[in-house]
């Protein structure tokens, strides 16, 4: 098999499918979030968070530095990214990343009453207690576009309804 053909099979071995994008956010209980503040300074954090449909949503406290900068619609991303102990290759861990739109969801709404149930099933009772507190808001986190990583050569475009578009790079990494 020449270099060409055997380049060809190695990527078409290594294109994931959609599902596998879906197993990734099935497997993850919380998501990394970078945000920026009114003065363009990055914050990097997390929160747990469920799925409904294509929307995410995070419950989270305005005692966080993050919570302001989602509340106020500023640029935001999403990761998932795989275990560290799982991984087989810390460079190559398999990772979702995500510009997403955000609202605030107000509460007493149905979305909220939908959506606070949610997260009490997927994360316990401490929602009960948090959901409560007036310093939590509820943020839905919109999917605009993405990639999806899943080794090395092996990254994706994604869309708005977290499916694979197209493989991100028909340029191999280049030797010295």
């Amino acid at each position: 098999m020449n270099h060409t053909n055997a380049q060809e099979e190695a990527n078409r071995k290594a294109k994931p499918v959609a599902p596998k994008v879906k197993e990734l956010i099935e497997r993850t209980k919380s998501v990394i979030l970078a945000t920026v503040d009114a003065e363009g300074t990055p914050n990097s954090s997390y929160a747990p968070y469920v799925q409904i449909g294509n929307t995410l949503y995070v419950l989270v406290s305005f005692m966080a530095r993050h919570t302001k900068n989602l509340a106020d619609g500023r640029k935001t991303s999403v990761m998932f990214i795989e275990d560290e102990s799982a991984t087989k290759q810390i460079y190559a861990r398999e990772r979702l990343t995500i510009e997403a739109s955000t609202s605030q969801i107000e509460r007493d709404s149905a979305t909220w009453d939908t959506v606070v149930t949610k997260l009490k099933e997927t994360h316990g009772k401490v929602v009960d207690v948090i959901s409560e507190m007036g310093d939590f808001i509820l943020i839905a986190l919109q999917p605009v576009k993405g990639s999806y990583v899943n080794g090395f050569g092996s990254a994706y475009f994604v869309d708005e309804n977290l499916e694979i578009l197209e493989h991100r790079n028909d340029v191999n990494h280049q030797s010295k």
